[in-house]
Formats: C-alpha cells, structure tokens, sequence
C-alpha cells in the first residue's frame, strides 16, 4: 500500500511539473496574454495612424489647400506674385568676442 501511495504522489508530482513548467502550461500561458496585450496596444496605435493618414489622403483628393500647404511646407514652393521673406537670426557671439576679451592660443 505505501507503494503505491508514493507512486502516486511521484505521479501528481510529475503531473504537477507539467501543468506548471511544461510546454503549454501555466507559466507560457502567461507569457503570451503579456504579449497578446502588447500587440493589442501596437494595433491600436497603427489603427489610429491608418486614421490620420487616410484623412490626409482624403483631403488631398478633395482639396486644393492641402495641397497647398504640402507645397509649401515640402518643397518651399510660392504662389504667383507672392513675396516670400526669410528671416535669419544672426550669429551668436561669444561672451569673450563680445567684449573684446579674445583669447589667443
């Protein structure tokens, strides 16, 4: 008798192992629900950015101001009898040039 009660403990044991460590078990369950959320959030993102670039694809088919400003902002282009001013900060001196204190080596 106490044969086989060890025998079955070693089996539930056994069993047991499998269940929590094995192929299929417990412990990959969860690795891949954390990584079923990981891909749910991804998707969620790429749907939002399918969003926005499907209205800006929409926009572009319908309307001339987006493509107006495209032009502007990507290639510098400028409307007929249109004046383009570019302001230019300037240069940056030093505080050692600024008054004069230039040291030499």
């Amino acid at each position: 008798m106490r044969v086989v009660v060890v025998v079955l403990v070693a089996l539930l044991i056994y069993l047991q192992s499998i269940l929590w460590f094995g192929k299929g078990g417990i412990r990959d369950e969860q690795l891949l629900e954390s990584d079923v959320v990981k891909l749910q959030a991804e998707i969620l993102a790429l749907k939002e950015r399918n969003q926005t670039l499907a209205a800006e694809v929409l926009d572009l088919k319908q309307g001339l101001e987006a493509i107006e400003e495209l032009a502007r902002t990507e290639m510098g282009m400028v409307k007929d009898g249109e004046l383009f001013f570019q302001l230019v900060k300037p240069p940056q001196q030093n505080e050692n040039q600024s008054n004069g204190n230039v040291d030499e080596q």
